[in-house]
């Protein structure tokens, strides 16, 4: 018995097709029925003829396919035109009128069942391919960071080894290494919840010193996405300030602000007491990606090279988790 059921569950999802005998069966049950319903019919309008068995074609049909269909409506005609229940008030000829109006309903009700399973069928490969690529790309993904973080260890390993004896000099590129690792791990684990921007800015600038930069603005959870998007953004300036501006200065300072209206986030990024900027040379791949990484969320990224120092803003969709 679960094995009748589990042949019909997957024939009517359209998982697989049943065995032609089951496909039979079936067909001879709904003709069975809709017969029944026709004899119940009968004893107030002896007329119907061929109107019960279209549930029975269309069941046949997304059952077992339009050939279930199509002989499960070659049998219903023969069983409207030869059995008779009751006195029937018309006669053959327009018997035969009704049988093809029947044939023709039957016609476009097969074709359609058979379009949506063939629609439906198109659908779930997509879904089973797209299925396969995501798992693909995580196991790839996963891949890359899990070298990543081996090439950085070995980094971190070598450079401990060689400025042994320059203990300045390697706590200045020991927090570098970390700030660079932690921003990793944090893109690693945003992908999968988000995270509060807050933490975002602590996770990235805190290697900085805290006395070199101020954070303004309430907590704020950043789905996954936008997440990734803004810590790659905050790494490219914080590393930019750490060559170039306020972070290179010892008197550089860096004041962070955001605020959101509506579903919409505006980030202010200030830098001052940083050294004097002076000729701005071609766009390299870090000003496309502040340029671009916020497009997906209808945003834009806008510098602005001050004599006091960098300013930057940015402006953004924040989705709804």
């Amino acid at each position: 018995m679960a094995g009748l059921v589990g042949e019909f569950r997957r024939g009517w999802q359209g998982i697989g097709r049943p065995s032609p005998a089951f496909i039979l069966g079936f067909s001879i049950a709904c003709l069975a029925l809709s017969t029944a319903a026709r004899w119940i019919l009968s004893m107030l309008r002896p007329d119907v003829y061929f109107t019960p068995y279209f549930p029975a074609v269309l069941f046949a049909t997304a059952l077992g396919g339009y050939r279930a269909g199509i002989g499960t409506a070659a049998a219903a005609g023969g069983f409207g035109i030869a059995l008779n229940f009751g006195e029937a008030p018309s006669g053959f000829f327009p018997r035969l009128m009704l049988l093809a109006i029947f044939a023709v309903v039957s016609g476009l009700t097969i074709w359609g069942v058979e379009h949506y399973r063939s629609l439906t069928a198109r659908q779930r490969e997509i879904s089973r391919r797209l299925i396969r690529e995501e798992e693909y790309r995580k196991l790839i993904v996963e891949e890359l960071q899990h070298r990543l973080k081996n090439k950085l260890s070995t980094i971190h390993a070598v450079l401990h080894q060689a400025l042994q004896n320059q203990p300045q000099v390697w706590e200045s590129v020991d927090h570098r290494l970390r700030a660079l690792a932690a921003t990793d791990e944090l893109i690693t684990k945003v992908d999968g919840g988000g995270c509060d921007i807050k933490d975002l800015l602590l996770s990235e600038l805190g290697p900085y010193g805290h006395v070199r930069f101020n954070l303004n603005g309430e907590r704020l959870f950043l789905p996954a996405k936008l997440a990734v998007s803004l810590a790659l953004i905050f790494h490219e300036l914080a590393t930019n300030a750490a060559k170039y501006g306020a972070f290179s200065s010892e008197r550089g300072v860096l004041q962070v602000s955001w605020s959101i209206t509506d579903d919409r986030l505006r980030i202010a990024w200030d830098e001052t007491e940083g050294p004097v900027i002076g000729a701005v040379g071609q766009p390299g791949f870090g000003t496309k990606l502040l340029q671009s990484a916020l497009a997906p969320f209808d945003g834009k990224t806008e510098l602005s090279f001050l004599k006091s120092g960098l300013h930057c803003t940015m402006q953004c969709r924040v989705p709804k988790t």
